[in-house]
């Protein structure tokens, strides 16, 4: 969601999207590996399943805190890329791949959607859309425009 660090992919690409439409750099995404599936949870709703174990989740038990869906990361860039103000070319770069990425990272949230009524509410299309203006107001504002981080 809005204001999650650059060194997470998905924040990453909306920050250089936006650095691109500033024209503060060319308009090529370089990427690793877009064919690992994530399971992604907007923070807002991550917030909301932290403060229902708080109020209401038994002590010591385990509650996987996550949406319980994996999305293919090269279907989240491309989310990103189609609202993008201009056109961006990708270039898959096997340096950025990680020697050791799991092909797929999905949680079971059905502890926490059981016993304390926890769902996610925020779609994924809602938090990657919140996280591109996210970066795009910072880029115009000065903030967060240097190349660290992608």
């Amino acid at each position: 969601g809005p204001r999650q660090d650059p060194s997470f992919f998905t924040a990453s690409v909306a920050r250089q999207i936006a650095r691109i439409e500033r024209g503060l750099a060319e308009p090529v995404l370089e990427v690793g590996n877009l064919e690992g599936r994530r399971d992604l949870t907007d923070v807002r709703d991550t917030v909301r399943a932290y403060e229902a174990i708080a109020e209401r989740g038994v002590p010591g038990r385990t509650y996987n805190v996550c949406r319980g869906e994996a999305y293919r990361i090269g279907d989240i860039l491309d989310s990103l890329l189609s609202r993008s103000r201009m056109a961006i070319a990708v270039r898959q770069d096997p340096a950025r791949y990680r020697p050791h990425d799991a092909p797929l990272v999905l949680g079971d949230r059905s502890r926490l959607t059981s016993e304390l009524g926890w769902v996610p509410r925020i779609p994924i299309e809602q938090t990657l859309s919140d996280l591109r203006e996210h970066w795009r107001k910072a880029v115009l504002a000065g903030g967060a425009v240097s190349d660290t981080g992608s």
